[in-house]
């Protein structure tokens, strides 16, 4: 009797795969065969010529890679993309970025998930992380796009309860939604703008509910030092004080991250990761980076992102792939770290482990989900290949996905998107500018002060 046909089969492409240390490989003149929204098999091109499937895609010059993760986004903030620039941290806050945000809608939030998710998909980013208010409306957006995404409702302790009561609510309701595509976490939004007792019944929330953490914390020295300063104890030993090292914890940035706080951050035994977003520490001129040669020491994920495009400009992960090998060679001062390997790993695995998806996601292998990108890499900025890693960090673009897969759903191929309507969400998003921009009301959703 005839095998019911694959779901999906990607016949002569070359397949990052990872082995038995997790270290980077590639196998070449493979196939991936997809069944059931998991991958069956990475196999020999020639054993899948004849395999029965409903849909194939020939991928010679092609590399079959996991899918790019963004650790950590404000997905709906493209909308104010290019609105404040060349400031300090503070006036980037207080004077721009705050006031327009008091201004958005949750019409405005959707369109504006809409188009970041628009441009993850064509970015090769298959999953994101996402820190922002109106989080409903981003759910909608991620079931109707195809993408998987790990989402929290922020708050801050300036909206009382009803801030953690509600970013519970919406953690609860959203989990395992989509198709299981979805999980979700509380999303408190720093410790310099949620007091000590919020984030202690927020970590008391997360082990009651089995839900992780996702915060922005010693994002830079800056706030490292003035925390020292008024309170005695780095950010990191706030988390700490507050239990939040007790949960599974997902720290955004930590380029303030210091010496003393790695032996508490090693004891979480991997249970506390950091996202790193480079771009945004260059532009705002911060002294230092995320310390990811110390957090791999102690055993912590690091995982790669992009901030929100209103301080980062693009949601691009890749440029925050080769970013990050650059921006760490010079911290270290040592050409031979991060290496381009490395920085795949980082990509693939380290991220995956950064929101809780280490088992299934972030390596292309039997029993994992379906998660991919293919890769062109015929165009002459990407030839010769000498080295194929380093290829694909330091040559390759985002522009050279041809293909974006999730759960085994095809979402963009040949660089055209399958499930978002890019022109409409761009024309209603533009005929709303002006009220979203308009800070003429006075208002800001919070005040930065570290």
């Amino acid at each position: 009797m005839r095998a019911t046909p694959a779901d999906l089969v990607v016949t002569g492409c070359t397949v990052l795969v990872h082995d038995e240390r997790e270290q980077v490989a590639f196998r070449p003149d493979a196939a991936i065969v997809v069944r059931d929204r998991v991958i069956e098999s990475v196999t020999g091109a020639a054993s899948a010529r004849d395999l029965p499937a409903r849909e194939r895609i020939e991928a010679r010059g092609q590399v079959a890679m996991p899918g790019l993760i963004n650790c950590h986004t404000h997905a709906p903030m493209v909308a104010l993309r290019g609105l404040a620039e060349d400031l300090p941290t503070e006036e980037w806050f207080n004077d721009v970025v705050w006031p327009a945000e008091s201004s958005l809608t949750a019409r405005d939030v959707e369109l504006g998930a809409r188009l970041a998710c628009a441009e993850m998909i064509r970015a090769g980013v298959t999953c994101f992380a996402d820190h922002y208010f109106h989080m409903d409306r981003v759910a909608a957006v991620v079931a109707e796009c195809g993408l998987r995404a790990h989402l929290g409702e922020a708050y801050f302790s300036s909206q009382g309860p009803r801030g953690r009561e509600g970013a519970l609510e919406f953690a609860l309701r959203h989990r395992g939604t989509a198709d299981g595509r979805i999980t979700t976490a509380l999303a408190p939004h720093a410790p310099y703008t949620v007091t000590d007792a919020d984030l202690t019944a927020t970590a008391d929330l997360a082990r009651a509910h089995g839900l992780p953490v996702h915060i922005h914390a010693a994002e830079n020295r800056a706030q490292t030092d003035i925390s020292v300063a008024r309170h005695g104890l780095t950010p990191v030993e706030v988390l700490d004080r507050t239990g939040l090292l007790g949960t599974d914890l997902l720290i955004a940035h930590g380029t303030g991250i210091v010496e003393r706080d790695l032996p508490l951050l090693e004891r979480t035994g991997g249970r506390t990761a950091v996202a790193t977003a480079p771009r945004g520490y260059l532009k705002f001129a911060w002294p230092t980076t995320t310390p990811v040669r110390a957090l791999r020491a102690a055993g912590v994920p690091v995982g790669l992102a992009t901030d929100g495009a209103a301080s980062n400009n693009s949601l691009d992960v890749w440029e925050s792939m080769a970013l990050t090998s650059l921006v760490q060679k010079s911290a270290e001062g040592d050409p031979r770290w991060l290496t381009a390997r490395q920085a795949l790993h980082h990509a693939t695995v380290q991220s995956a482990r950064a929101v809780g998806l280490g088992d299934s996601v972030g390596i292309l292998a039997p029993g994992r989900r379906a998660d991919f990108v293919l890769v062109d890499l015929t165009g002459p900025h990407t030839q010769p290949v000498h080295d194929l890693a380093a290829t694909l960090v330091h040559s390759a673009r985002s522009c050279d996905v041809r293909t974006t897969v999730v759960d085994g759903r095809i979402l963009m191929r040949d660089r055209r998107l399958l499930t978002l309507d890019l022109p409409s969400v761009v024309r209603e998003l533009t005929g709303r500018l002006a009220a979203v921009t308009d800070r003429g009301h006075g208002r800001r959703i919070q005040d930065y002060d570290t």
